[in-house]
Order: C-alpha cells, then sequence, then structure tokens
C-alpha cells in the first residue's frame, strides 16, 4: 500500500488494551517490532505473562514494555487504567482492541439487561472514557493515532447486545473523527475478521495470525492521511509495511 508511511514508530508508545492474548497480543508485538514503548493490557499480571516475553523478545533491547491491568467492566478501574498511562507520559497510540461478547441467545426475548450493559460497558464505554482522557494529551503534542477495532457482524440477532455496540463504537468513531480533523490525530476503525480466537470460537475461517499486517495500517497511517477510515485486516494481508 503506498500511503503507508515509510517510517517505524521509534519514540512511539502504544496502549493495546486486551492484549493478553489474542489480537491484541499480535498487536501489541508487532508494534513493539515497529519500535514503539507498548503498554500492555490485561486483567492480571500472570494473563500478561505471555505477551510480555512476546513484546520483549520483539523490542530487542529497546524501549521497555510496561503491563498495566485493570478490569475494563468497572469504570473505577478504566479511570485508573488511564491515570496510570498518563503518569507514565501517556501515549501516542491508543489501539481499542478489548472487548466481551455475551452468551449466544435464541431469541431477542432472551437477552438480559447484563447482556447489554456489559456489553456497552466494556466495549463502548471504556473505550470512550479512554479517548477522553488521553486523547487531549495526543492533541497538544500534535501526533496520534487511535485504531477502534469494529467488527463486521450484522443480522445476527443471537448476539444483538454485542453487535449494538460495536455499532456505537462506529458512530463514536465518526463523532471523535469529526471532533479531531486537523489536529494531527487521526482516527481510524479496524475490523480483524472472524478469527479462530477465544472470541471468535473455533468455527471461524481465520487464523489469528492473518489479522497482520492488515492490523498496523491504520497505525503507520502518513500524517496527511484521512481520519475515519475503515480497514479490514482480511483485505489487507499483502499490505506492505
Amino acid at each position: 500500500m503506498s500511503s503507508l508511511a515509510p517510517s517505524r514508530l521509534a519514540g512511539r508508545t502504544a496502549l493495546v488494551t486486551g492484549s493478553s492474548r489474542g489480537v491484541g497480543q499480535l498487536v501489541a508485538e508487532a508494534l513493539a517490532r515497529q519500535g514503539a514503548r507498548v503498554f500492555i493490557h490485561g486483567r492480571t499480571e500472570a494473563g500478561c505473562a505471555a505477551t510480555l516475553a512476546r513484546v520483549v523478545a520483539a523490542s530487542a533491547g529497546g524501549a521497555n514494555p510496561v503491563v498495566l491491568t485493570a478490569d475494563l467492566a468497572v469504570p473505577a478501574e478504566v479511570e485508573s487504567l488511564a491515570d496510570r498511562v498518563l503518569a507514565l507520559g501517556g501515549v501516542d497510540i491508543l489501539y481499542n482492541n478489548a472487548a466481551i461478547m455475551h452468551p449466544w441467545r435464541g431469541q431477542i426475548q432472551d437477552h438480559t439487561q447484563a447482556d447489554w450493559e456489559s456489553s456497552f460497558q466494556t466495549n463502548v464505554f471504556a473505550l470512550v472514557r479512554l479517548c477522553a482522557r488521553l486523547v487531549p494529551a495526543m492533541r497538544s503534542r500534535g501526533w496520534g493515532r487511535i485504531v477502534n477495532v469494529t467488527s463486521g457482524i450484522d443480522k445476527t440477532p443471537q448476539l444483538a447486545g454485542y453487535g449494538a455496540s460495536k455499532w456505537a463504537v462506529d458512530k463514536f468513531t465518526d463523532d471523535l473523527t469529526a471532533e479531531l480533523k486537523g489536529t494531527g490525530v487521526i482516527v481510524s476503525r479496524l475490523d480483524p475478521g472472524w478469527l479462530r480466537t477465544e472470541l471468535g470460537g473455533p468455527k471461524a475461517p481465520n487464523d489469528p495470525s492473518t489479522v497482520l499486517p492488515g492490523a498496523l495500517v491504520p497505525v503507520l497511517l502518513p500524517d496527511d492521511a484521512p481520519g475515519g477510515q475503515f480497514f479490514r485486516a482480511q483485505d489487507l494481508r499483502n499490505a506492505t509495511i
């Protein structure tokens, strides 16, 4: 892809939410390989141990990664996560990858209030709060990349709460893009595709590794790229980064 910036991410710092496994782990490792210092996020330090080892290896003795724990289902822990990130100097790249999926429901009347509340707290409200807390520093520096992971899910009433939460992420991405136009902070959304992860399940057609290199494309956009672009990782398997 000719629109990709040729420079690496040396000197940049990235927070990848939900990077203890799956897509987030792969993205965290790839960002470290591009030279970024990575803040790894998960619910527990033990759960992040494998990612930490991979990021350290990918960093090749470069910027030291940091593990930051928080349960995004708990609003106070989201705020605490933002506090710790800011205390460490903030980030240049915010990769909002963390998400949950409520159980499969047979019919719409089978959905519970908890299905909707949990989906929106983790998938939407936590993402919005992290943007609200971390974007001002990016704007003041005149450079930033925000990637909001969305989903291609459509017309799947059995997962209505999850699907609606991802539509909310898309709408918020549009609004944030409009606010940040001309600031140097570029907001994008990424659909990783249906992957054989803990979230996607064993019947998914794509191996998790296929999320790369496409997942890095919105991070490596040139400074004059438009915000609000929608990238599909599965369509970018041959991207050159």
